[in-house]
């Protein structure tokens, strides 16, 4: 999974649209990172924007917003209604997919280090990055504020963690940034069928973490929900009543667990949960992991489409009961797509009249790809129909399971349309490199053997994966549904026409190749993928003749 992260750094600026616009021009400048909302506060004096991306663009984008920070805002003449210690006042990493929290931490320590070095900018690293037990409560970073920082920065043990001694001409205007990383922050309310706070706030009393405080004033009694903060409100747009929640835990309370245990808390007090609405975004896998928590629950397939799982996910939470839910404007990774189509994205007569055209690629690497992705998903159709099957109900996660394992070889399947014509342009640009010097016709000789072996192993990726599927398209034609048994043949043929097709592509390659000690092992790995595919091929045929 490609990693991602997201940041939200606040600027003590508010008012002033001329800075706000300039600190988010810095960020935007940054390749390979998306900005999904900027949210200036006049009260607070305050803006936090949101972005997005790769570890690497990520990081860099957040030096740049900090710099230009630096330089427009003057923490000597900063008022606002928000605690503050410095121009890039918090700069936390948040891990959205592909990259775990502590990984996160260490990048927040680099990047903290690198702003002191580079900049002068003395650092605090809270929350997962703190280097003290006590720093990773944020409130302990910047107490006392900006204007504590002169005192502060002269105390061993209340200097930052990068920077410290004098409170220099540079820390005097920018001040202190804390620089930390923590868990994503999922934020939702829940509709209740009342008008009364009270009893909303009863229902937050009941789930949240902290709970509520013991009758005779001395203690607490503790919430049924880790990771999670709650009030009860009334909102007059709805003329409803809602549990408002922070889940600061995705991992330890899932959404949908959420879901479960404040409709339960509600059922209680005689209140119905009738809806969520969640505020802000979320990962994906919030959605998905909600949308298999219901399938398993109806006892369904889970090897259906991500969109498919979305929907679940949407409709069992009824996230559409106040107003329409957009998975596409809700969700990090939706909205970090470029718009960009590949030849996955075609309708099948798009695809096939682009292959027909006159231009070499699309050619026979992507529509093996493509045989193999129409195999997959034939033998993954065939477990979901079984799946569904009048009077296999007690056999579901057997042919869930089987499906769950199709959808991921289809995918890859999918993905390698595009990687097989994207390896083929790749050997068309080297001839576009200069080659007068003896240095260039070095570098072009390079480059051309390292795009010629990487077009000799897509296609043999494709072989790999396809393989996988004909012991599924097997496994359905002996125990799934008899009236599907054809499409599991069909499953069979279609995947070792993509391995036989795509071995011609990995042998045209490998002819190309001056290194042939490189060629031999794929050329060997082709031949023993075709064998083995036309073994299990006839095992399939022959399995179903007994059903036709």
């Amino acid at each position: 999974m490609k990693p991602i992260i997201e940041c939200v750094p606040n600027y003590s600026e508010g008012r002033d649209k001329s800075v706000i616009e300039a600190i988010v021009a810095a960020i935007r400048s940054v390749e390979g990172v998306t900005v999904l909302d900027v949210d200036p506060g006049e009260a607070t004096n305050r803006t936090v924007v949101t972005f997005v991306g790769s570890p690497e663009p990520v990081c860099e984008a957040a030096f740049q917003g900090a710099k230009k920070a630096q330089e427009l805002i003057d923490m000597r003449r900063h008022h606002g209604a928000h605690p503050r210690s410095g121009a890039t006042d918090v700069l936390p990493l948040i891990p959205v997919s592909g990259i775990t929290l502590e990984e996160c931490a260490a990048l927040a320590r680099q990047l903290a280090q690198r702003l002191y070095e580079e900049l002068g900018i003395p650092c605090y690293c809270y929350e997962a990055a703190a280097f003290k037990p006590e720093r990773k409560n944020l409130a302990v970073c910047r107490e006392g504020e900006y204007e504590a920082l002169p005192e502060k920065m002269a105390d061993p043990d209340k200097q930052p963690d990068y920077g410290g001694g004098a409170f220099t001409e540079t820390v005097a205007k920018c001040g202190a940034t804390n620089v930390g990383a923590r868990g994503f922050l999922v934020a939702v309310n829940f509709n209740l069928n009342t008008t009364s706070t009270r009893r909303a706030m009863a229902v937050a009393f009941d789930v949240r973490e902290k709970g509520r405080k013991k009758p005779n004033g001395e203690g607490w009694i503790p919430g049924t929900l880790k990771g999670t903060k709650a009030i009860g409100w009334f909102i007059d747009e709805y003329g409803i009543a809602q549990v408002s929640m922070n889940i600061t835990d995705i991992d330890v309370t899932p959404l949908h667990i959420a879901y479960e245990e404040v409709s339960r808390a509600a059922a209680a007090r005689g209140l119905k949960v009738t809806g969520a609405e969640i505020v802000g975004l979320v990962p994906k896998r919030v959605l998905l992991e909600a949308g298999r928590f219901y399938l398993e629950k109806q006892q369904r397939s889970l090897g259906i489409s991500e969109d498919e799982i979305v929907k679940i996910a949407v409709k069992s939470m009824s996230l559409d009961d106040l107003k329409p839910f957009n998975p596409q404007e809700k969700v990090i990774e939706y909205l970090m797509a470029d718009g960009k189509k590949g030849l996955a994205d075609m309708t099948v007569a798009a695809f096939a009249r682009e292959t027909a055209s006159e231009s070499a690629a699309p050619g026979g690497g992507s529509v093996s790809a493509c045989m193999g992705a129409f195999g997959a998903a034939l033998a993954t159709m065939v477990a979901n129909l079984s799946a569904h099957k009048r009077g296999w109900d007690d056999r579901w996660k057997e042919f869930s399971d089987v499906a769950e394992k199709g959808q991921v070889l289809m995918e890859d399947l999918l993905r390698l349309i595009d990687e097989d014509t994207a390896a083929f342009n790749r050997i068309m640009d080297v001839f576009s490199m200069p080659k007068g010097t003896d240095e260039e016709k070095a570098a072009r000789a390079a480059a051309l053997e390292a795009a010629t072996l990487n077009a000799a192993q897509v296609p043999l990726r494709t072989m790999e994966v396809s393989l996988q599927a004909l012991p599924l398209a097997l496994e359905m034609a002996r125990k799934g549904n008899p009236a599907s048994a054809s499409d599991a043949g069909v499953a069979a043929l279609a995947a070792l026409a993509g391995i036989k097709g795509a071995r011609l592509n990995v042998r045209i390659n490998c002819a190309g190749l001056k290194d042939k000690a490189a060629a031999k092992p794929l050329l060997d790995r082709a031949d023993a993928i075709v064998a083995e595919a036309t073994a299990l091929e006839a095992q399939v045929l022959e399995t179903i003749e007994a059903h036709l």
